[in-house]
């Protein structure tokens, strides 16, 4: 079942990005669709947040779309090269969002792999655990899923990109709660558990 809104613009950035572990994201690009089970996530809170791009209510061009209502797609380009998928979270003018940072390929498997420009399928699926050694990272998810900072600002409950429950269950025990990654400039705010991971 595809994830409604109101799964979205609840308060608790933290809680969605903990939900969101397990649960299935899609896209159909081109005629193509591929998905992967979401393992690992980010939460930022917005405007108090030091980590985020929506700190002290930075609004820029790229960051305008953090303040759309929840279920909003925010795609950025990072280091000039990679495109990074967060959902955003909230009401409109609250900008939390999620960065899904890796996935477990589910289906289109093919299509993900040529994308990601890895081969053989058999063996890198049985070795990759959740995502590891796929679409491990916030790049190579975008890369594997097609999706591109074109995408910004679509909504996620629509037929390009989406996310549905699957009823996979991820038990409490079975998440990893750790500090974020790369975001050493926001101080005692990077020290925050706020990247939780599916325990392989």
């Amino acid at each position: 079942m595809k994830l409604k809104r109101d799964f979205y613009i609840r308060e608790n950035v933290v809680l969605i990005a903990q939900e969101l572990l397990g649960k299935v994201l899609f896209t159909k690009m081109h005629g193509k669709i591929t998905a992967g089970i979401i393992s690992e996530t980010e939460a930022y809170e917005g405007v108090t947040d030091r980590a985020s791009h929506a700190y002290n209510h930075r609004r820029t061009a790229r960051t305008e779309m953090m303040y759309a209502v929840g279920g909003t797609a925010y795609v950025y380009l990072c280091y000039g090269i990679h495109h990074l998928f967060n959902v955003v979270t909230n009401e409109k003018d609250v900008p939390h969002a999620v960065l899904i940072r890796a996935i477990k390929p589910y289906e289109g498997v093919d299509t993900i792999l040529k994308r990601r420009n890895l081969t053989p399928r058999p063996p890198l699926l049985k070795e990759s655990g959740w995502g590891r050694g796929i679409c491990n990272g916030p790049g190579t998810v975008s890369q594997g899923l097609g999706i591109k900072t074109s995408h910004t600002g679509i909504d996620v409950l629509g037929k390009t990109i989406w996310v549905e429950d699957r009823k996979i269950k991820i038990l409490k025990s079975d998440i990893i709660k750790k500090p974020r990654i790369g975001v050493d400039y926001a101080g005692t705010d990077a020290l925050l558990p706020y990247r939780f991971m599916i325990k392989i």
